[in-house]
């Protein structure tokens, strides 16, 4: 059923400030219309396999926490090194947090907040937890649908 995300929307309060800052993590504008019913722009930004789909409406209301409200929490983007990582976005402007180490899995980890405060982190890929699984195709208990299941090999 599923093949993977196809984009992650996000609504801004500044569609010129949120565009900079996506390109600060090297996400590049594919396409970009001005949607004159809406009053809104629509952009879509890539970096690799991953696209972001930037709106702008007229007087969006804020997040209302951050991070712990209802809906999406935070997007999460893996990165073989989150020092370096960490470093260039520095490097480039962005207020980054800490490195921290994820006490389940041992990774590191930091956080950056984009304009209107949607926390996104860079979460250490391992490659190894990847090389380890398998696929098992199933059904789903309720309507037999065709599932296919990820498990890690051992």
């Amino acid at each position: 059923m599923l093949l993977g995300i196809h984009h992650i929307a996000i609504i801004c309060s500044d569609y010129e400030l949120s565009k900079e800052f996506y390109n600060k993590l090297d996400f590049v504008i594919v396409d970009e219309n001005w949607r004159t019913e809406k009053q809104s722009w629509k952009c879509d930004l890539r970096h690799g396999p991953v696209q972001i789909e930037l709106f702008s409406f007229p007087m969006p209301p804020s997040r209302p926490t951050r991070p712990e409200a209802c809906g999406l929490r935070h997007v999460a983007f893996s990165v073989d090194s989150v020092e370096a990582t960490a470093r260039l976005l520095r490097a480039r402007g962005v207020d980054v947090e800490p490195v921290r180490i994820d006490p389940h899995t041992g990774r590191s980890f930091t956080f950056v907040a984009d304009p209107d405060g949607l926390p996104i982190e860079f979460y250490e890929f391992d490659s190894r937890r990847i090389a380890t699984r398998r696929v098992r195709s199933c059904r789903h208990p309720a309507d037999g649908a065709h599932l296919v299941r990820w498990f890690q090999a051992g």
